[in-house]
């Protein structure tokens, strides 16, 4: 059999853009993603470190990201912190579509000054998030860091992805969270290249994710 013999599909001229508009009683997020982007980054989530952390994604990640959201700020930040999560997921999946093609695991290790974490994914179908992190304070600014976890807790759930997190040196909760997010974009940016060798394939031995 011959090279010419396999399946060709130039997945680099495929647009892997995608727009989710999520309107619940409680938050309304529009969230735009280019897989294939520069890193242009806007983020407009009413929260400002998760729109600091958003960039990390789209600056790292080298995804194009556009993020909205309106949320009931005057209770707290859960709901509209959550539902960016839950949005941006579904996005993510939308524009993988059916995940032919792609490297499909990602994992890296991102030091932030004393801050040392290690970020492994999967874009396998099943969502799991194995979360390792323990930071040392209740909030960062404003914002509270339990919904770090809550965070990825959407975003694995509804982009259907494996993660594992893991804090292996840190004592400063900015440094280890922004580490996190910056481990996160690398790995993530790993995951979905688009492999030349799969010839437009699904990357399981199974023949589906």
């Amino acid at each position: 059999m011959q090279i010419s013999d396999y399946p060709q599909l130039n997945l680099s001229s495929v647009p892997r853009i995608a727009s989710v508009h999520r309107t619940t009683g409680e938050t309304n997020v529009q969230v735009t993603v280019n897989l294939d982007g520069t890193g242009i980054c806007k983020a407009a989530t009413g929260i400002p470190f998760l729109d600091h952390m958003l960039h990390q994604i789209s600056s790292h990640g080298l995804i194009d990201l556009d993020v909205q959201a309106q949320g009931d700020w005057e209770i707290d930040d859960h709901h509209t912190n959550e539902d960016v999560g839950i949005t941006l997921g579904q996005a993510l999946a939308k524009a993988l579509g059916d995940r032919k093609g792609i490297v499909r695991f990602g994992n890296f290790l991102a030091p932030l000054d004393e801050a040392l974490v290690q970020v492994a994914l999967d874009f396998s179908g099943r969502p799991h998030l194995s979360y390792g992190l323990q930071i040392p304070t209740e909030r960062v600014g404003t914002y509270d860091t339990q919904l770090v976890r809550e965070f990825f807790v959407a975003l694995v759930n509804h982009s259907q992805m494996t993660l594992h997190i893991r804090q292996l040196d840190g004592i400063n909760s900015h440094h280890i969270i922004e580490a996190t997010f910056k481990a996160f974009a690398r790995a993530a940016r790993m995951a979905i290249e688009v492999d030349p060798r799969r010839a437009g394939t699904i990357p399981s031995s199974k023949g589906v994710l």
